[in-house]
């Protein structure tokens, strides 16, 4: 039999306790319970943690170790930014003697100090503040994200956004201002600085090599991969010494940011010094220029087709992409060439060597052009109709005269037969003729008309029943009939505001009598009527 090894003070102790187990066996003495009023298996060691599955225990022993229940005073939450509890009307004695609020003093108000405070005013008065108190646990304590609101992080994006969008537009204004620049250049001088400035970088280059007299740059052995020795390295380190680091060549505080991370500085570090005298323009000149302009540009063109439908992609098939864009600029160039020479083709090209006739140039011809007095041509130059880009003298369907030449009852029409009908076809003064014949007659008709118009006859009354058919003379209406399609009139427009009432099996009745007309007529509501909003 296992039991738990106590540690007795006396022989007698540990008698006793023995005695008590063996009275504790033969029912003679009361079990041990624990704190939770649980008998003890004395089978059990208590310092197990969990017993053998023959002993039946579903749970550990000791004390420490079962789950402590948490602390329910301990709380996540946290403070209510900015919340208020009361709004006072007047100034309260104990308050801030700057804003009147009861929670703080006039030492602890975050208010602008007033010139005259609330306590002497005794107007704007702030409310009070929530003031909170909250017990953390462990947790709760040392965690750094407690109480923060993910929602600010938005104005960072948007500061972050708005950088980006400044950068981008300073970008595309400076490279549409160097595209200005080199168009307004001559052919012939921009090889002619092209050169020079070639030569002059070389010059640069083979000065600062001959003066560091270092052609392995600055040899550095490393170890790699080892505490305290193995294998080492050779690391060339590419920087010439005498070149000044790029964030000691402005040592304003709001000058161009250097990232120390990565080593670079994307700003101009000198905007106003002269850009011939400057070593280091930032690391975005490089970005916009030579080859790197190039696959930027060759990024662009291979998402701009994929986009578009092309099976192309940058990193998966760079030949691809590469032949598709050389491909691309030709065609460009081809049509480019093909509009141009069309433009050129047709209104000339004003930059030729032709020279252009003294005629045209003078305004000489040999014909002769007599003029009056006023200016007017009398002889040798008829004068000339400016034509519209629209078709003219065009006439269809016969006509002799176009859409639009005639005028008459707001409607415009053809004036060689006077019709109005755009697509008619043209009958000629024939036309014209049976037109007026018509209107004549049409005037004669309507003038009999109105003469031998007499007063009008007396309308016939006519008693009409009550679903507006005539009353035939033997019509009676049962009074029982009535109430009845009365009572079924009230049921069906309960119905009809009341779909639930419907039954489900509904048996429809076309047949409409006299009385059923006369319910409806007397129930329906007129929308005329002014009393129809005290109806039931």
């Amino acid at each position: 039999m296992a039991t738990a090894s106590v540690a007795f003070k006396s022989r007698e102790d540990h008698r006793k306790q023995l005695e008590l187990e063996e009275a504790r066996k033969a029912g003679l003495a009361p079990a041990e319970v624990d704190e939770d009023g649980k008998e003890i298996n004395p089978h059990i060691p208590q310092y197990m943690s969990s017993a053998p599955w023959y002993l039946n225990a579903e749970r550990p022993s000791l004390k420490h170790q079962r789950k402590w229940k948490s602390d329910p005073n301990y709380t996540k939450s946290w403070y209510d930014r900015g919340a208020k509890i009361f709004q006072a009307d007047k100034y309260r004695k104990g308050a801030c003697e700057n804003c009147g609020a009861m929670t703080h003093n006039l030492k602890a108000c975050m208010e602008r100090p007033r010139k005259k405070g609330a306590k002497w005013t005794n107007m704007h008065i702030a409310p009070d503040e929530k003031i909170e108190t909250f017990e953390l646990d462990y947790d709760g304590k040392r965690d750094r994200w407690n109480g923060y609101d993910a929602s600010t992080y938005a104005r960072v994006i948007e500061r972050y956004e708005a950088r980006d969008e400044a950068r981008r537009k300073y970008l595309k204004e400076q490279q549409l201002k160097k595209l200005e620049e080199k168009n307004s250049k001559t052919n012939g001088e921009e090889e002619v600085s092209d050169e020079e400035d070639d030569d002059d970088a070389l010059k640069v280059d083979e000065a600062k090599v001959d003066e560091s007299k270092q052609m392995d740059f600055a040899k550095v052995e490393k170890r790699v991969r080892t505490t305290g020795g193995g294998s080492t390295g050779t690391v060339r380190n590419l920087r010439i010494r005498e070149d000044t680091a790029k964030y000691l060549l402005n040592l304003d505080v709001n000058s161009a940011y250097y990232d120390p991370k990565t080593r670079s500085m994307r700003e101009d570090p000198l905007p106003d010094a002269d850009p011939n005298e400057k070593f280091y323009g930032g690391d975005n000149q490089y970005r916009m220029s030579g080859q790197a302009l190039e696959f930027k540009q060759l990024n662009i063109h291979s998402w701009e087709a994929f986009d578009k439908g092309q099976d192309i992609h940058m990193q998966a098939a760079p030949s691809q992409a590469e032949l598709l864009f050389r491909n691309y600029k030709v065609i460009k160039e081809k049509l480019k060439s093909k509009t141009k020479d069309t433009i050129m083709e047709k209104y000339g090209n004003a930059a030729t060597e032709e020279e252009i006739p003294m005629e045209l140039l003078l305004g000489q011809s040999e014909r002769q052009v007599e003029y009056d007095r006023a200016g007017r041509v009398i002889k040798g130059m008829e004068t000339l109709l400016p034509k519209s880009k629209y078709e003219e003298d065009v006439f269809i369907n016969n006509h002799t005269s176009v859409w639009g030449s005639w005028w008459k009852d707001h409607q415009w029409g053809y004036k060689c037969c006077k019709q109005t009908i755009r697509n008619s076809y043209c009958t000629g003064a024939a036309g014209i003729e049976a037109a007026e014949a018509a209107t004549e007659l049409m005037k004669a008709n309507i003038a009999r008309k109105a003469a031998s118009e007499d007063a009008p006859a007396p309308a016939e009354e006519k008693k009409l029943a009550t679903w507006g058919t005539d009353v035939p003379d033997d019509l009676v209406l049962d009074e029982k009939l009535l109430t009845e399609a009365l009572k079924k009139e009230d049921e069906r427009r309960r119905e009809e505001k009341d779909e639930r009432k419907r039954k489900y099996n509904v048996r429809w009745n076309d047949e409409v009598t006299a009385e059923d007309m006369e319910a409806y007529r007397m129930k329906k509501i007129h929308h005329d009527d002014p009393m129809k909003d005290f109806l039931n």
